[in-house]
């Protein structure tokens, strides 16, 4: 099957079985899509399926034939970050950084949705996305800065 991740085509041969994390991190190797919980309940592995977030760990690899998906690789590069990138860093959301690559992706999935939301759509919208240290508050800042333009780089 074809796979185009981060625009960058991949002829990948997966068995039937295999998630999109296993073929992410392991067949294309690019390992900033984390498994923490594999059960979908966490959002640590969220990529972006067509534009829109799914929890890699449930999601199989046969069913993603053809379509755009886009891990935190594709969203900025290390001399460029992506707006939200940079937001988490300015405001300090980043703790010990395992969550981080699925927040920002279901961050900017959220603001392609909905550009100008509320604290609450914001916190409502993140809410599939879990932070075992807690920066919640932090979380939704930066999001916020970056929809209302205050994030540097935004």
């Amino acid at each position: 099957m074809r796979l185009i991740v981060n625009g960058a085509a991949h002829d990948v041969t997966a068995p039937a079985h295999e998630t999109l994390l296993v073929t992410l991190r392991e067949r294309l190797e690019l390992t900033g899509t984390k498994l923490v919980c594999g059960r979908g309940e966490c959002g640590a592995c969220t990529v972006l399926v067509d534009g829109r977030t799914v929890y890699s760990c449930l999601t199989l690899t046969v069913g993603c034939d053809g379509r755009q998906i886009t891990t935190i690789e594709g969203v900025g590069r290390a001399d460029t970050l992506h707006p939200m990138q940079q937001a988490f860093i300015e405001h300090d959301a980043v703790q010990c950084g395992f969550c981080t690559p699925g927040q920002v992706l279901a961050a900017i999935a959220l603001l392609d949705k909905n550009p100008n939301p509320t604290q609450a759509e914001v916190r409502r919208g993140m809410s599939g996305n879990l932070c075992r240290c807690g920066t919640y508050p932090k979380i939704v800042q930066a999001v916020l800065s970056v929809a209302d333009g205050t994030s540097a780089n935004g």
